[in-house]
């Protein structure tokens, strides 16, 4: 085998270290992402928390997790109004989530 060819060997050889490390080393970054969105808990409401308008009139509802929760808005401005004092808005999901109400 001549040098070049050896040369080719051991570059291939480091590039696929390299890529296997790579995704051995993003593999748990990902994990906690899809755990995440698995252990939210579902949004109990049939409205925006934030307005009361019923979801899905102004279009498909905005959705986000907050603290391992699912929240739903009728739309975006309402994440700002959320963010603004968000133990309010989620103390309203959790009591929608409380057996016998909704």
């Amino acid at each position: 085998m001549s040098l070049s060819g050896i040369n080719n060997m051991k570059l291939s050889s480091q590039f696929a270290a390299v890529c296997l490390f790579a995704a051995l080393a993003a593999a748990p970054l990902a994990a906690p992402a899809a755990d995440a969105k698995k252990a939210a808990k579902p949004y109990p409401l049939k409205t925006c928390v934030v307005s009361d308008e019923k979801l899905g009139e102004m279009g498909p509802p905005h959705v986000i997790t907050h603290e391992g929760q699912e929240i739903k808005f009728c739309c975006k401005s309402c994440v700002k109004d959320f963010d603004k004092d968000p133990k309010k808005f989620l103390k309203k999901v959790a009591d929608a989530g409380k057996p016998g109400k909704k």
